[in-house]
């Protein structure tokens, strides 16, 4: 077996075909044809096809789209339904109380768009190869290269043909090396190398842990009678507590057909270790406020994927040497707007501006192989979206008081509604999410509904239209650190909070074939790429890593 890897030398590699690297793509190819320089900029892509793993709700702020494209409507970018009403409520069990939105509260959405974001992506990325980007989706960046004075050198794509026991199979493959003078990661929420540079370069030791949500989405196509194209509607309390950050969205989406995206976001720093998201998330739709839209209509597709709540408090360091960090990785979400497109957009449109600048500049003095671009955090730190962040940082934290959300919010209209986040303090977190959890015997099992099949539905017919699919032969890319850690800890202490979090049945305690007991189970196959599991697993032992390039979820649109 030849283990030789092939090499490729580029300007810049970008790992991450998201909103933000597509962003950094195409404004470091608009800078190089302006300066008439040629640099070569190479993007990995872990989907088989762009915007395949892109799941938002998404309500779109077109700001940094508008600076990246002015002429965006006449490029055809996707963004057909303006909202046109807005809509908040509180859900009691029975209930809808409506809140007002005044003006110049986060949740405000006039002038935004409902977009379908993993389509707007793949619109990105055709601006990008029309621009000469050179992208390379079903390759999923497995590892950091560096250089030898400890720099980054690049990423190195992982080796496919390799059977589940680790022998190589007639199909065995080495992966391909891109080096670059920088790497730039824009892997989304919790990506597996950024978790990595965090250690290798200590970027996290002034900040605050990042806290996390899991949003689970779903698209459905309802009764033409009951479709307004243009509306939002967002909603907290029912069927969460106080203590459970949370709430829920429902979009009308205007796309000549009468089509819904709905979902239900629960924070990751949530106690009670019988808690299940999928289950709150099909309960919630039996709300007299939510089934009768859905009623008489089609569920067709699902998905989930976690999202950054940290905010201002939880951004690491973005530059070291020979890379920097952009969008969700280091997570720029404006959490009380529920939007983070717009923001992540922007970071990669500021990193190509340091980068270009440097890769251009005559006098270039770089300590390390691997170039080092302090400049980005500095632009990051005068742009609008470190003001927006810093705006809304108290938001958030201030949930976590006696009132809990309700907290929150009253704390929204005091302070961010009068003082617009000019006060002189700044809340904590409480820590992080996978240390949040209390042991099952001190907490109320809840006790879920069955699902009806026409609102509500199981978890395993709603994985099969995520369109997840990995090669069924292939190293597990969900590793355990310790095996004894999951029954002796996870299943002893907290009753296997794993098999409740993941949104797709990935995780399952089984009996032993011989004797007592039981023992986890893992369905890999199933995994929607939604990092969860390595986010709040309280005894953080389970370490994501990529599977073969182009497995995963195959959402459409999502």
């Amino acid at each position: 077996v030849s283990m030789e890897r092939f090499a490729e030398e580029a300007d810049v590699v970008i790992v991450g075909a998201g909103p933000a690297g597509l962003s950094a793509a195409i404004r470091l190819k608009q800078l190089a044809s302006e300066h008439d320089k040629e640099i070569r900029v190479c993007l990995v892509e872990k989907a088989a096809q762009l915007g395949g793993h892109t799941l938002s709700g998404a309500c779109l702020e077109p700001r940094a789209l508008e600076e990246l494209f002015p002429d965006w409507k006449e490029r055809g970018a996707p963004l057909n339904t303006t909202v046109t009403e807005d809509k908040f409520g509180i859900l009691t069990k029975s209930s809808r109380i409506p809140v007002p939105i005044l003006p110049g509260l986060p949740m405000t959405n006039h002038g935004n768009y409902i977009v379908r974001l993993g389509h707007f992506v793949s619109w990105l990325g055709e601006q990008a190869e029309a621009l000469g980007v050179e992208i390379y989706p079903g390759y999923a960046a497995a590892e950091v290269l560096f250089h030898e004075d400890g720099s980054v050198k690049g990423i190195a794509t992982n080796d496919v043909g390799i059977q589940k026991d680790g022998a190589p199979k007639t199909t065995f493959e080495r992966g391909l090396e891109l080096h670059a003078k920088i790497t730039v990661f824009a892997e989304g929420c919790h990506g597996h190398l950024a978790k990595q540079l965090y250690n290798t370069y200590n970027l996290r030791e002034s900040c605050q842990p990042q806290t996390y949500g899991i949003g689970l989405k779903e698209l459905w196509l309802i009764d033409e009678k009951k479709w307004k194209p243009g509306r939002v509607e967002h909603t907290v309390g029912w069927p969460l507590d106080r203590h459970t950050y949370g709430g829920s969205f429902l979009y009308h989406l205007n796309e000549g057909e009468p089509l819904v995206a709905l979902g239900f976001v629960v924070g990751l720093d949530y106690q009670n270790p019988f808690l299940s998201p999928f289950k709150e998330f099909q309960r919630w739709k039996h709300h007299p406020s939510v089934q009768p839209t859905l009623e008489g209509g089609k569920r067709i597709a699902y998905g989930a994927r976690a999202l950054n709540e940290g905010g201002y408090q939880s951004i690491p360091k973005l530059s070291f040497p020979g890379g920097i960090l952009i969008g969700c990785s280091p997570g720029f979400m404006n959490v009380p707007k529920i939007k983070g497109t717009h923001t992540a957009m922007k970071s990669g449109m500021l990193a190509s501006e340091a980068i270009f600048s440097q890769l251009i500049s005559e006098n270039l003095q770089s300590k390390t192989i691997g170039l080092y671009v302090p400049e980005y955090e500095d632009s990051l730190k005068k742009s609008w979206v470190w003001k927006e962040l810093y705006a809304v940082r108290n938001i958030r934290p201030s949930c976590h008081g006696v009132l809990g959300v309700y907290g929150g919010m009253i704390y929204t209209g005091i302070f961010y509604w009068i003082l617009r986040g000019m006060e002189p303090w700044t809340l904590k977190h409480p820590g992080a999410d996978a240390a949040q959890l209390k042991p099952a015997k001190d907490c109320t099992p809840i006790e879920y509904p069955k699902p009806d099949g026409k609102i509500s539905f199981d978890l395993l017919s709603s994985v099969a239209l995520s369109g997840t699919n990995h090669e069924h032969d292939q190293p597990p890319h969900l590793t355990l650190k310790d095996d004894s850690v999951p029954v002796n800890k996870n299943l002893a202490i907290y009753d296997g909070p794993e098999q409740r979090f993941c949104p797709a049945g990935v995780y399952e305690y089984v009996p032993v074939e011989s004797g007592e007991g039981l023992r986890l189970q893992i369905n890999a196959q199933n995994c929607v790429h939604c990092k969860t599991c390595d986010i709040k697993d309280p005894s953080q032992n389970i370490n994501w890593v990529v599977p073969e390039g182009g497995g995963g979820p195959a959402y459409n649109g999502m």
